[in-house]
């Protein structure tokens, strides 16, 4: 008989801060705008069987998580080691501005994203460190459990990297949208990724 542990990691992505479009690394903590609130309910009222919220320490991760843990009864753990990555001179510098008034800098970021970081910004490859950590940590701890990771696009990138032995350079061309799911199933020691960027009422609930 096949006596193999399942894990359920959904990774969920805040919903949209307040402020607009603009970089939000570990430096900015901005809040949920009123619209971000609502994605982020709707996407978790379309998902069940939850058993335990993780979360980023930062608010637009946080605010929510305590929220839902409080509706549905469950334990909530945050995880310093969740945070955005850092910018650096790039937090909250606004895209279209950057587009615009540096666009040789902009271009050369996402055609090299190791290479050409922002200055003073947090190396990809420590940020992939940090949250293969935590996902590896989780299916230790938490084996057998449907887990909920608040976290942010950049943390979602790099545990997909993690989980699929994606290279650093390549995880900005993952697309992953506000308040949408990243599903991750740990089989016993065998860690897959199972949906991405899933959304209610765009896709069939994962």
């Amino acid at each position: 008989m096949n006596d193999v542990t399942t894990t359920r990691l959904d990774y969920l992505r805040h919903g949209q801060p307040i402020g607009g479009q603009r970089f939000r690394g570990n430096g900015i903590d901005d809040p949920l705008s009123g619209l971000g609130w609502r994605q982020m309910r709707e996407t978790a009222a379309a998902i069940g069987s939850w058993q335990r919220v993780i979360t980023s320490p930062m608010q637009r991760c946080a605010a929510f998580a305590e929220w839902l843990a409080t509706q549905r009864g469950l334990p909530l753990e945050v995880i310093d080691d969740l945070r955005e990555v850092g910018f650096g001179a790039w937090e909250g510098a606004d895209r279209d501005q950057l587009k615009r008034e540096r666009a040789e800098e902009y271009r050369a970021f996402y055609a090299d994203p190791v290479g050409n970081r922002p200055a003073g910004a947090e190396p990809l490859d420590d940020l992939g460190q940090r949250v293969g950590g935590v996902f590896d940590d989780l299916g230790r701890r938490f084996r057998g459990e449907n887990l909920l990771v608040v976290a942010h696009a950049g943390v979602i990138r790099a545990t997909l990297g993690h989980v699929t032995r994606m290279p650093a350079a390549n995880w900005y061309r993952v697309l992953v949208d506000n308040a949408a799911v990243t599903r991750f199933r740990i089989d016993g020691e065998r860690a897959l990724l199972i949906a991405h960027n899933w959304r209610p009422n765009i896709q069939e609930n994962p």
